[in-house]
């Protein structure tokens, strides 16, 4: 018994110890990962809790991954909910069933992948919810396939925007916490990222989240999903599209039209906004107009950035009980 006290002991010192010094790796909310064939994609997506409950899909940003939800997800299949989390195009797991497909960042497109995902899935009408690029997919699928979306939460409010919108100028304060993007509008931006790609991530989760202490293990789990083959094709393309310096496919030519007029989310909605968010983001008097349905606006404080899900899951999984509830 003194020996196996003692290897105990050991192994809970050490512990301490590796996480002191970052070295644990976090643990995974996770069963193992799934592919499904959607649309023009074979995605990669995590799935938990209950298969006959209520479904929900959670979808990240950039740069992040699924992990965003690693805490939210157990929260909710804890509450009797279908959880599905899937990589974005460019992400993870995910991969083009095509090496002919272009490699498109447009919103709209993201969109068509999250129904096409619906659809392979069988699922008729989830919550969707979500932050950054997620979070203006669950508004454009919102505002384009009410039918198919129960209620969304968005952190940052209303999203949905336009090339001919990403032309108009903004003052220079603004115009400079868009510096990334502008990056990415050159050669050598595009060179950039690709070469140091882990590293320009990390610099945009500490200028989104600067409250936010998170670990290089955590880190290093999320950043695993940006070596996709396809992740710097899509980052480059949705960031220049948004510019008017890429063209868009045809085919959702009709989509973009539509989100151009800036369409009303008639399901309805909870935003929710970090006290510490180092991203642009409008101000919430901005936006609440385009939320016709029944509606609330939520400040998270404590020095919560732009990754709200991952540093604030209750939260975050609150606002999807409550909006379920609506």
């Amino acid at each position: 018994m003194n020996q196996d006290r003692r290897e105990f002991l050991g192994t809970a010192l050490m512990t301490i110890v590796a996480t002191k010094l970052g070295m644990t790796e976090p643990r995974s909310p996770f069963p193992p990962l799934k592919q499904i064939e959607a649309g023009v994609l074979n995605v990669g997506y995590a799935e938990t809790g209950h298969l006959d409950g209520p479904a929900v899909v959670l979808l990240h940003g950039w740069p992040y991954d699924i992990y965003s939800f690693a805490d939210v997800t157990p929260l909710l299949a804890a509450k009797g909910y279908r959880v599905i989390v899937p990589y974005l195009r460019g992400y993870g797991t995910t991969r083009f069933l095509s090496d002919q497909t272009l490699r498109n960042g447009q919103p709209s497109a993201l969109a068509v992948d999250v129904i096409a995902l619906l659809d392979a899935l069988k699922i008729a009408k989830p919550i969707v919810a979500g932050f950054d690029w997620g979070a203006r997919t669950a508004n454009i699928v919102a505002a384009l396939w009410p039918e198919r979306c129960k209620a969304i939460v968005s952190v940052s409010g209303y999203l949905i925007g336009s090339q001919a919108a990403g032309k108009i100028p903004l003052p220079p304060k603004a115009e400079l916490e868009w510096w990334y993007q502008y990056y990415f509008a050159t050669y050598r931006g595009r060179a950039g990222y690709d070469k140091y790609r882990h590293d320009f991530a990390k610099l945009i989760w500490q200028l989104a989240s600067p409250k936010w202490n998170f670990s290089d293990a955590t880190f290093d789990r999320s950043a695993a999903s940006l070596d996709n083959p396809d992740h710097v094709s899509i980052v480059i393309h949705n960031y220049r599209w948004r510019l008017g310096l890429a063209e868009g496919e045809p085919k959702y030519d009709d989509l973009e039209n539509r989100l151009a007029k800036g369409p009303v989310v008639t399901v309805p909605t909870i935003t929710l906004e970090g006290d510490a968010n180092g991203a642009p983001h409008p101000d919430a008097s901005a936006y609440a107009a385009k939320f016709s349905g029944k509606y609330a606006h939520r400040i998270i404080t404590g020095g919560v950035g732009h990754n709200l899900p991952q540093e604030a899951p209750q939260a975050f999984a609150k606002a999807v009980v409550d909006v379920d509830d609506y």
